[in-house]
């Protein structure tokens, strides 16, 4: 039980569901509006053998775990806002549960932006984001999240803040501490503070979409190939299966999204570099400035995500990593295994960066299992992984959520046991069950 006496008065806790179809959730939620209640409730937390879940927006509850609850939610989308702007060392210092939306929202008054394109903005924290390790096709040009926080204070689970990296973007003194906590899924410390180095907002965009049928692998595998070797510089070169096509409004048949982000001059020549060389009416349509922008926007709202507890069918996201030159194979491979199930599958990849996506939904959950199994295999005979980003967790339960337990896992469960000894944070929600 919570023991308010014990918390700071100012503490809001509601009493939540103790029972969700994703799990990851528990009896009560507290709603920390800073670093120093963050600490109390953590403290407290330890002291009575708590277990604690940390939540941003909720758009990540159905990745992870396999216990339907723990005592506690921990929800920070109170602790909000903007702590700290330099628009000169285009450097910004936020709460963790601000959104990316209202972020990227204030950074555009500036002319600047934080380039990351997750899923779900308006709902994804920038604490959760990183958290979750997560990011999107312009991942090509402009990374990940690791490339662009610097600094963060955490909170560990005995309340203890620690400090890592620094707001300047040179720092390269001793080991990068930021990466430890960047994708372990809140496991190891609550992040209080996050710092990232920013892009200015570019000057032009275009967006080409370049359309196939699904006989066409050949041709768009020689296109990809004859763009790498060139000199242009897109942020995305994302291949779109056609049930995706289709869902996004485009004729059904396999979509190649290539984005630019430059000043015009350089926009224009990329543009009319690819109008040139790609294969004969195989563009579809070409997208400029706000265009752009509102094709990515409900792009980003493609995905399934934690906040809807009834869903349409039962939803499955799997997380794909292989070798770029792989993403081709890939795609077209979920898009026939889907075919040939029975199965509604919608996937997209990343054939510079290769990270694909796999969204599959159905009302047989032995047809699920066999899916999600059968695209785990086919990442695997390509050197690749495949993790489950979201799904039920009934099917959390019987589908190995991130695959094969890792060589290194003894060094990431002796960093879990020395910073959480008495597994107070997300238990069982990481790799191996940490």
């Amino acid at each position: 039980m919570i023991d308010k006496e014990m918390l700071l008065p100012q503490i809001t806790i509601e009493a939540t569901s103790a029972s969700h179809p994703f799990g990851n959730t528990a009896p009560y939620t507290l709603f920390p509006e800073n670093e120093q209640e963050i600490v109390e409730i953590l403290k407290h937390a330890q002291q009575n053998g708590m277990k604690v879940i940390p939540m941003g927006g909720g758009t990540k509850r159905g990745f992870g775990g396999v216990e339907e609850a723990a005592d506690v939610i921990l929800s920070l989308s109170r602790c909000s806002g903007i702590i700290e702007y330099s628009p000169g060392d285009m450097i910004v210092t936020v709460r963790p549960g601000t959104t990316v939306q209202d972020l990227q929202n204030y950074l555009a008054e500036y002319g600047q932006m934080l380039p990351l394109d997750p899923a779900w903005p308006a709902y994804a924290t920038a604490g959760g984001i990183v958290a979750a390790g997560d990011s999107g096709p312009k991942r090509l040009r402009y990374g990940s999240a690791r490339d662009h926080v610097i600094a963060m204070r955490v909170v560990y689970p005995d309340g203890t803040i620690i400090r890592t990296g620094a707001k300047v973007v040179k720092n390269v003194a001793g080991y990068d501490m930021n990466k430890l906590f960047i994708g372990s899924m809140g496991t190891l410390g609550i992040i209080s503070e996050l710092s990232f180095k920013l892009r200015p907002l570019p000057k032009a965009e275009r967006l080409l979409l370049l359309s196939f049928s699904e006989t066409e692998m050949d041709a768009i595998r020689g296109f990809i190939r004859t763009l790498q070797d060139s000199m242009l510089e897109p942020v995305s070169l994302e291949l779109i299966s056609p049930t995706l096509a289709g869902r996004l409004g485009e004729k059904v048949g396999y979509i190649l999204a290539i984005a630019f982000e430059d000043v015009e001059s350089a926009v224009q020549y990329q543009e009319a570099w690819v109008r040139s060389r790609a294969p004969e009416a195989s563009l579809r349509k070409a997208l400029i400035g706000e265009e752009a922008r509102m094709w990515w926007d409900a792009f980003a709202c493609i995905s399934p995500y934690g906040l809807e507890e009834k869903e349409a069918g039962i939803q499955i996201a799997m997380k794909i990593g292989s070798k770029n030159t792989d993403v081709l194979g890939i795609i077209d491979a979920c898009h026939r295994l889907g075919q040939d199930m029975g199965v509604a599958v919608e996937a997209h990849g990343g054939a510079g960066h290769g990270i694909s996506y796999v969204f599959f939904t159905g009302g047989n959950e032995e047809e699920l299992v066999s899916c999600a199994n059968a695209i785990r295999r086919l990442a695997q005979e390509r050197g690749g992984y495949a993790i489950v980003r979201h799904a039920p967790l009934s099917l959390r339960r019987r589908i190995e959520v991130w695959g094969e337990v890792p060589a290194h896992f003894s060094l990431l469960g002796g960093i879990k046991h020395t910073i959480d000894p008495d597994r107070i944070l997300n238990p069982g929600r990481f790799i191996g069950g940490i």
